[in-house]
């Protein structure tokens, strides 16, 4: 498929009624391992987790050319429309967002990081307006850090600033609004309630309803960041200690690389 005919699909799965679950992936061999099984209708990279790989902490701190070159590397070992995670579109939203489709990604998450309301909108038109001159009916992904920088608000504030900051991205052209947090099945019901129907995506959390529930709710998407990075290092240290301890290699590896 085309890089247009991916973006086409990926905003076909966000409107769909079926929730789409995205498990976030970091290099080509994780990529492949899940663009491999059957439930895998799209991937997301997971920012924090390419920039870890490379030895950069997370927030822009890895050089944008060399988390690019993982993307595209990603995009190119599979058959599924990627989304990629671009933190705050470093420095210059829109070009990054050029530059990304080059790549062949047919969507991005872009975070507001709580800058005041018109910047945050700026960056969103910007982003839009760069996919529409590269004729690709991008999939942006407008993320609301409401709840992430939000914690010295009370819960109503977020919940209200979060749906202002949803709607004012979404008429700016974006095709889904990403507010991660950890909150339950209530708060949930509000963003939906107040951003739209099939318009909020999630991050999967401790306390997030599971993804039967969400789907029930109305919410687009659920992704889970750098966490599944952290369950295979986890496997990885868990392994080690056992090999250390004595242990030895358990039966049935699948050779997946």
């Amino acid at each position: 498929m085309t890089t247009a005919e991916r973006a086409t699909e990926l905003r076909r799965l966000h409107a769909a009624p079926e929730l789409l679950q995205v498990v976030n992936v970091w290099d080509v061999v994780s990529a492949t391992a899940v663009a491999a099984l059957p439930g895998t209708r799209a991937l997301a990279t997971a920012g924090h987790s390419i920039a870890a790989t490379f030895g950069y902490p997370d927030g822009e701190q890895i050089p944008l050319h060399l988390m690019l070159d993982m993307v595209g590397r990603i995009v190119r070992a599979v058959d599924v429309p990627v989304s990629a995670d671009l933190d705050a579109g470093f420095g210059d939203a829109g070009e990054t967002v050029r530059r990304a489709i080059g790549q062949g990604v047919a969507g991005a998450n872009i975070e507001d990081q709580l800058k005041p309301l018109d910047e945050a909108v700026a960056a969103v038109s910007a982003a839009v307006a760069a996919a529409d001159a590269e004729g690709v009916p991008f999939a942006l992904n407008a993320r609301t850090d409401a709840f992430v920088r939000g914690r010295d608000r009370s819960l109503d504030t977020n919940i209200a600033d979060a749906i202002e900051r949803g709607r004012a991205f979404l008429d700016a052209g974006a095709t889904s609004v990403f507010v991660p947090g950890m909150f339950g099945e209530d708060v949930v019901a509000r963003l939906v309630d107040g951003i739209g129907d099939r318009k909020v995506t999630l991050i999967g959390l401790p306390g997030v309803p599971a993804p039967a529930r969400l789907q029930e709710l109305g919410v687009a998407r659920l992704s889970y960041g750098p966490t599944t990075q952290r369950v295979a290092l986890g496997a990885l240290q868990d392994l080690a200690t056992s090999l250390y301890d004595g242990g030895v290699l358990p039966e049935g590896i699948r050779p997946l690389n």
